[in-house]
């Protein structure tokens, strides 16, 4: 007998009591047998069991209409296809009812989101601004005068306080400060005064009498802003500029005709020691090393060495200062070899003992403590710190979800831009001292200001790393960052049939983050040149996120990865499949072209800069190397030739 709609029924066990005399059922019986069976198999695919039922329960209720059936498969035994709930939320399920929406099982196999067990530590602050004013220090009145009315400041603040008066002593000086603090005009405001002051009027031929040195162009930039404007007063004193980007012949024109306060980055101002015949150092006075510890972060120690020995063969009277947002054992070193019996500023709050200023200003530079000094760092008051926990699949559409949220971006450190409101860290940093430069873009000189760090499940332990130096964040929830999303129809899946509009929940989320993936997805697979560029980007952040410091690898391990889920935040619908067939490719072809090695070489100091942001935890692998090639053969290639130029993150920045 065959089945009703082609399914062989379940034969009960009373039925094997029934005598089997005829081979052929009676036609009532046999009638009413179908029947009921029916009646079952329909009353299983109209109605899911209870169980199933209270396991959807999130999604919206949805009318059924005469009109809709159950969708079936084809095969020996009939089954019922239902909208079934995944792990991770979008699911095969959704992608047949809604065949608008291309999904890329965005929210499946996802690793749990571990919850952020913050511990509660108190944060060094510093008081940014005191009710000093500007007059009660012994300045020129018209210097006075261009700070109230051009720099609109009537007031010091904290650094300021402490710093102008020993600078104007001409003591020699170690400042730490925090950023955004106004350390710039703690130290450009007693080298303008100390110069219009000179009995001897200075001339432009004379030369510089005042050496500032930054780490990046745009520091250059903003500090030559400032002295410029201090000097509006004062015509007779030049300010100049030196740094990369510019064409060297005119810089080396207004070298000529004389530069008296010269802004130089390191690795230039030691290009033109080495290639201008009329740069001298016989009359310098002020000797600035700003940021002193992000010149060293970016490899500009042997710079500074050069630049010292260059100074100290013309000129070995003079004062010097240092600043520097941290105080590391580098900025240590370096304050051994440039300062002389310095006095050393610090500004923090009372708490932290340091109510009375004058106590800091101490005749000597007392080494710093291993404990406090080094390991926690004064953050602004009026700064507030997020971290959010986001899925490596779901990166990408959780910063354009923030970004839709915000609606403006800027990236570099030592600016300063006062709109700027939000700073977002794609990539977590190499140090916490890494992350104070990065936050420090905002909530500058007591303006309101908040930062976001975006971390893996697999990294949130480093939220344990930063609160040991006395840094609390807040947590983001990611589902609130994706909420966005339903305030525009544009990310709103195409719906199939007669469905109406859901009201909004975590499903509607989820379909909404998985329409804006497949957008990115579609863009970048469009063309061969886009998909190249996401793979040498993909390539790009595993090389950089092998090189985080050995105190953080049990974090920040390249082999926690899934290249698949990482593909994704770059746009990319699966891993490529020869990450490491290229890299090696590369590799060997640079070493049998000698000429692209040399061109490799003069490009080498670029590419430190660019790998600034993404710096240490490559030192100790470049000195390893390093004392491998002293005991290499004469004709033996270098090793880590290539290596050794990681190329900088090509997503997420300062």
């Amino acid at each position: 007998m065959a089945a009703a709609d082609g399914v062989l029924p379940h034969v009960p066990e009373s039925r094997a009591a029934v005598p089997t005399t005829s081979s052929r059922p009676r036609p009532a019986q046999s009638r009413r047998q179908a029947a009921a069976t029916k009646r079952k198999y329909r009353a299983s695919s109209e109605a899911p069991p209870a169980k199933r039922r209270s396991e959807t329960s999130f999604l919206p209720a949805k009318k059924t209409t005469a009109k809709e059936t159950p969708r079936t498969f084809k095969g020996k035994a009939q089954k019922t296809f239902s909208p079934k709930r995944s792990s991770g939320g979008a699911s095969d399920g959704n992608q047949e009812q809604k065949p608008g929406i291309k999904t890329s099982s965005l929210f499946k196999n996802n690793p749990e989101i571990p919850e952020l067990h913050r511990p509660v530590v108190k944060q060094v602050q510093e008081t940014v601004f005191t009710s000093d004013a500007f007059q009660a220090l012994d300045l020129h009145p018209h210097l006075i005068s261009t700070i109230n009315t051009v720099l609109k400041m009537s007031s010091m603040t904290s650094v300021q306080k402490q710093s102008i008066p020993v600078l104007l002593e001409g003591r020699d000086a170690l400042v730490r400060s925090q950023t955004g603090s106004g350390k710039t005009l703690a130290y450009c405001i007693p080298v303008v005064q100390s110069l219009q002051a000179m009995k001897s009027k200075i001339q432009r031929g004379d030369g510089p009498y005042a050496l500032i040195l930054v780490p990046t162009r745009e520091l250059a930039l903003q500090s030559f802003d400032t002295v410029q404007k201090l000097l509006k007063p004062f015509t007779w004193i030049v300010p100049g500029v030196l740094m990369g980007g510019e064409k060297r012949k005119s810089e080396k024109a207004r070298l000529r005709k004389g530069i008296n306060i010269l802004i130089s980055t390191p690795g230039r101002l030691v290009d033109h020691i080495k290639s201008t015949k009329n740069i001298h150092f016989r009359r310098i006075q002020w000797l600035i090393l700003d940021e002193a510890d992000r010149i060293l972060d970016l490899g500009f120690e042997k710079d500074i060495t050069v630049i010292l020995n260059a100074i100290n063969a013309e000129c070995q009277e003079r004062q010097n200062v240092l600043l520097s947002a941290t105080l590391t054992e580098g900025v240590t070193w370096l304050a051994d070899i440039s300062l002389h019996d310095p006095v050393s500023i610090s500004v923090l709050d009372e708490s932290h003992d340091q109510s009375n200023p004058k106590s800091k200003a101490i005749p000597e530079a007392s080494p710093p403590r291993a404990s406090d000094e080094l390991d926690s760092f004064a953050i602004p008051a009026s700064l507030e710190q997020y971290v959010t926990v986001v899925p490596s699949k779901l990166r990408l559409v959780s910063l354009a979800g923030f970004i839709l949220q915000k609606c403006k971006d800027v990236a570099a450190r030592g600016l300063d831009l006062p709109q700027v409101t939000w700073i977002v860290q794609y990539n977590a940093p190499s140090s916490p001292a890494e992350y104070i430069h990065r936050i420090g873009r905002t909530a500058r000189i007591g303006c309101h200001g908040s930062c976001l760090l975006i971390l893996a499940p697999s990294e949130a332990e480093y939220v344990n790393s930063l609160a040991s130096h006395r840094i609390n964040v807040s947590e983001i929830k990611m589902e609130d960052i994706l909420s966005v999303l339903t305030r525009d129809d544009c990310f709103k899946g195409r719906r199939w049939g007669s469905q109406k509009p859901r009201s909004v929940g975590p499903q509607e989320i989820r379909e909404r983050a998985t329409v804006l993936q497949t957008v990115f997805e579609d863009y970048v697979h469009s063309s061969e040149r886009t998909v190249s560029g996401a793979k040498k980007a993909l390539q790009s952040f595993i090389r950089a996120y092998a090189t985080y410091p050995r105190e953080l690898k049990h974090i920040f391990h390249v082999r926690s990865l899934h290249l698949g889920h990482v593909a994704k935040s770059f746009g990319l619908r699966d891993a490529p499949k020869n990450l490491s067939a290229l890299a090696t490719k590369k590799k060997k072809a640079n070493l049998k072209r000698p000429d692209l090695h040399r061109k490799t070489q003069r490009k080498q100091r670029l590419a430190e800069i660019l790998r600034s942001e993404y710096s240490s935890g490559m030192e100790a692998s470049v000195t390893k190397v390093r004392e491998q090639n002293k005991h290499a053969g004469p004709g033996s290639q270098p090793r880590g030739a290539v290596r050794n130029q990681r190329p900088a993150l090509a997503v997420g920045t300062n």
